[in-house]
């Protein structure tokens, strides 16, 4: 499971929130940065205080305060105080560097991974109402503005608000008049960045969404480009994608412009702020005013002015530097708040408690539970008095009068009851949207029925572990899903610890091994690109392999034959024949030919049954599996 993750709502919650998982993750790095970015912070204020004093040491020179000798000495001292500041100075820097580089490489890799392993948790139904481009976006743009944020901006932030805090004490030590002049800037800055950041975080955020929709319109015309070829529709399919580009690029202009503003308002604050400066501090040496400060002896004279002069340009610069942290921050944390989305999202619930455990036969009939994979199985269920019982797993399926919608109020099923004996054959027909795939996701339990119940071998599926409860069926799909890696390992998917032995012998029954023989380099072939280098057929063969060697009671056929070609599917189905045998086994197909020798026929409508039986019964009935049959009604 990820790690426990703390709550945030808005811009300052997932900024919060960040920045509590980096600390409680890396508490030792994060205190090595902070510690070497204060190091860093105080070098910076060498450059005013150097000046200042050489100022003051030039100064009194030319009044003859001092000997030759002594402002030599002076500037001698100076110069090696300002060479071991900065020496310091660089060495934290190198060090903060260094350390925040692998603080920032070993956060994203664990927030990447917790967001891998919590998407794994998801239901279905999450996938089936996000696009997977969008899915994707969070992975690579919003975990990279995370880098930013955390590599750059967050240290950032308070290195200068190290230096802003330090300055701001150092002048009042110099002079507590001028120090509220530029006191009275910094509050006009914060009120204008507080303004700008607002509207800019707004934008950000819409922007991070546009990207994401545009990046699944692209994956959408990658997976579909032979389509749009074939309809001659690249025009359409520019058209669209200009469509959400330029609402991506109006976003991104108004984010960037908002974001963008704050720098030359915050310049131009500055700017003023010299000059009043310089006016001021004039004018209090030409009227010798006195001077107040905290630490007294500091009289308003030439070393003083130019010092002071010096340290609030570097206040102004480094609240510019805050400003355009604070803009990448406001970027991050749309980031990040999608990605937390993502971590919050609520995982699959399994109340279930009855498991899938390998059994062991005895001579005498009886079993007992054990370790080894023994290829027999049963339900192991424990009671509130602490006893065990164990039901030998057949493979009996009930569905009783169950409803199910997807959206409230939008029923899919209504009433359905449909029983399967343990080996038989159930094949489901009927229309497009009729409910066939649907009941499918009932059975194993990637939606959860409204109403009434399915039993499994005479158990209530819903107090059966879902993992254990898919570990006893096997699907076949109508889309192939290939993986990365060798054909050996595509088909050893279906069950891990599959042997060599027991991959080939599925690719056998599954008509694939004479295909798979002829590729280069046999079992052995690396895939890749969901299989790219193979034909749809051979891809569903291994698919169909892949179900084979899972081995298990209930197999699930959800139009796995629709890819494949006539000649193909006659060269399948004596394997599907030999997969189904001794296996409960539901059927959903098109093809009417293929379902012909199944134990009992469901003709769906609207989510209702109205005809069950075998084929023979159905077409005596003459109802509309006889239609379908003859051709004189087609499913739409």
């Amino acid at each position: 499971m990820p790690r426990a993750m703390p709550t945030g709502k808005g811009k300052k919650g997932t900024i919060n929130r960040l920045i509590k998982m980096v600390c409680k993750q890396h508490p030792l790095g994060v205190f090595t940065v902070l510690f070497f970015v204060v190091v860093m912070a105080f070098s910076t204020f060498g450059a005013p205080i150097f000046v200042g004093l050489v100022t003051e040491c030039i100064e009194q020179g030319i009044q003859g305060l001092i000997t030759e000798a002594e402002f030599w000495a002076r500037m001698t001292e100076y110069l090696i105080i300002m060479g071991v500041v900065y020496g310091l100075g660089v060495i934290g820097a190198v060090i903060a560097n260094i350390a925040m580089s692998v603080v920032t490489q070993d956060f994203l890799a664990e927030i990447r991974m917790a967001m891998f392993e919590h998407m794994e948790t998801l239901p279905i139904r999450y996938f089936d109402t996000h696009k997977r481009g969008d899915i994707m976006s969070i992975y690579t743009n919003d975990i990279d503005t995370l880098r930013q944020i955390v590599r750059e901006s967050l240290p950032g932030v308070f290195q200068t608000g190290v230096i802003v805090s330090a300055l701001f004490i150092i002048m009042l030590c110099l002079s507590i008049y001028l120090t509220l002049v530029v006191l009275v800037a910094a509050v006009a800055i914060l009120i204008a960045a507080k303004r700008i950041g607002r509207r800019s975080s707004k934008y950000f955020r819409k922007q991070q969404e546009k990207l994401g929709i545009v990046e699944g319109h692209i994956e959408e015309a990658i997976n579909g480009l032979k389509v749009i070829k074939v309809f001659s529709h690249e025009e359409k399919s520019e058209y669209d994608f200009s469509i959400l580009n330029d609402a991506l690029s109006e976003d991104g202009i108004k984010a960037n412009t908002a974001g963008n503003m704050l720098t030359p308002v915050i310049i131009n604050i500055g700017n003023i702020l010299y000059v009043i400066l310089a006016i001021t501090g004039a004018l209090f040496i030409v009227f010798k005013v006195p001077n107040i400060s905290i630490l007294p002896g500091y009289k308003v004279g030439v070393p003083m002015i130019v010092t002071f002069l010096m340290m609030a340009r570097m206040f102004s610069n480094n609240v510019n530097n805050l400003s355009q942290q604070l803009s990448m921050i406001f970027l991050g944390s749309a980031g990040a708040s999608r990605a937390f989305d993502l971590l919050d999202e609520k995982s699959e619930t399994d109340d279930g408690y009855v498991t899938l455990v390998n059994i062991k036969y005895k001579r005498d009939g009886s079993f007992v539970e054990t370790v080894e994979e023994t290829g027999f199985f049963a339900w192991k269920h424990p009671h509130k008095d602490g006893t065990l019982t164990y039901t030998e797993l057949e493979g009996d399926i009930l569905l009783s009068h169950v409803d199910f919608a997807y959206n409230p109020g939008h029923r899919i099923l209504h009433d359905v009851t449909i029983f399967a004996r343990p080996g038989e054959k159930i094949a489901f027909v009927g229309a497009t949207g009729a409910g066939k795939t649907t009941i499918t996701n009932l059975i194993n339990r990637f939606y959860d029925i409204e109403d009434g119940k399915i039993r499994y071998d005479g158990i209530n599926i819903n107090k059966i572990k879902k993992s254990s409860l898919r570990r006893s069926l096997s699907v076949v799909l109508q889309d192939t899903n290939l993986f990365t890696g060798t054909v050996m390992d595509n088909i050893r998917y279906g069950k891990l610890t599959a042997s060599d032995e027991e991959v080939i012998k599925a690719a056998k029954i599954a008509n694939a091994y004479d295909f798979i023989m002829r590729l280069p380099e046999g079992f052995n072939t690396m895939l890749s690109g969901d299989g790219a280098n193979l034909s749809q057929g051979q891809r569903q063969l291994i698919n169909i392999a892949r179900a084979a060697v899972a081995n298990v009671p209930v197999m699930i056929l959800d139009e796995a034959t629709s890819s494949i070609d006539t000649r193909t599917e006659l060269l399948v189905q004596k394997g599907m024949d030999q997969i189904m045998m001794n296996r409960t086994t539901f059927v959903i197909a098109h093809r009417l030919s293929t379902v012909q020798n199944s134990n009992a026929i469901v003709v769906l409508d609207h989510g209702k049954i109205i005809e069950r039986g075998t084929h023979n019964e159905l077409i005596e009935k003459k109802g509309v599996y006889y239609q379908l049959y003859t051709g004189a009604f087609e499913l739409e």
